[in-house]
């Protein structure tokens, strides 16, 4: 099947444009009081939220009241957010959302019907009632985000550590899945300090947090735990395979190239292990985690160790 893309660019800036309700139409609107009250609704309903995952959920679902739909994908990158509503369809209208010069994501509707051009312009109408409820909760998800990142290494601060552990232990508890937390610590890491300097040390802790994000799946997540110590949370993975990511990780760092002056300096990461037991409490878990790196820095560093 041959797949039809309808293509669209939308700059919310451009107040001429002519579907959005704001200007005289090109073509009449097959309902225009349908419409206008459905973006009066919209006006009110999508400011019930800052989350905006839920604002996009209730903006697809009060759509179709005017235009049947079967899918809806939202991405925007810098705050890491996408999603995927419905079920993907052969024919698609896609927007690329800005207001005054920001970038708000990229929006595309999805059905197994060609869109018309009457059809185009009620959706991209609608459009304007999303711009601000999204652009709020953009803002509001980025202000999250800082408050629980870890400004020089961008993986998670402690906060955010101790949040998602406590939560990826409740979900492996009602599921019965694994779960797994590696802790590790980069070898000698005073000694950079001492010989390079902080900001040399700074960009270590920069390199390593980038080398174990590209080792790691998009589920599992990195918080910088303090210092030269991070924590590698691995939902849905049992004792071995655990122990395999810890394996690779480490073999990530030994083969990172960085170089200080014109020189390699060589990096390696010691590892402590821990797979979740039954009714285990987030202390209990990352306390056995620690107590294993501490075997592998006591055993020579460079290495693997696992709890018992």
């Amino acid at each position: 099947m041959i797949q039809h893309t309808q293509s669209n660019t939308i700059d919310f800036d451009a107040a001429k444009l002519q579907r959005l309700g704001y200007a005289r139409r090109t073509q009449p609107a097959a309902k225009p009081v349908s419409l206008a009250q459905l973006r009066q609704q919209l006006g009110l309903q999508l400011q019930t939220s800052l989350e905006a995952d839920r604002i996009l959920a209730l903006f697809f679902q009060e759509v179709q009241r005017l235009v049947p739909l079967d899918a809806l994908s939202y991405q925007q990158p810098a705050t890491d957010l996408r999603m995927e509503l419905g079920e993907r369809a052969s024919h698609s209208a896609g927007y690329r959302l800005t207001h005054e010069g920001e970038y708000l994501g990229e929006l595309i509707f999805r059905r197994n019907l060609r869109f018309s051009e009457e059809e185009l312009g009620q959706l991209e109408s609608l459009l304007a009632s999303l711009l601000f409820p999204l652009r709020n909760a953009l803002l509001y998800r980025s202000a999250l985000q800082s408050a629980l990142r870890d400004p020089l290494t961008e993986t998670g601060n402690r906060i955010a550590m101790s949040q998602a552990l406590q939560r990826e232990i409740d979900l492996a508890s009602r599921s019965l899945q694994p779960l797994s937390v590696l802790m590790l610590d980069i070898d000698h890491f005073k000694s950079i300090n001492d010989r390079f300097g902080h900001g040399t040390g700074d960009q270590v802790l920069k390199a390593v947090a980038a080398s174990l994000k590209d080792s790691l799946r998009n589920v599992d997540m990195v918080f910088r735990y303090g210092g030269e110590e991070f924590l590698v949370l691995l939902s849905n993975t049992g004792r071995e395979a655990a122990q395999m990511v810890g394996e690779r990780l480490r073999l990530a760092i030994l083969g990172l190239q960085y170089l200080v002056e014109g020189r390699p300096l060589e990096l390696s990461i010691s590892l402590g292990c821990a797979t979740l037991l039954p009714g285990e409490s987030a202390d209990s878990l990352q306390h056995r985690a620690d107590s294993a790196l501490y075997v592998s820095k006591r055993e020579g560093r460079n290495r693997l160790s696992m709890a018992g």
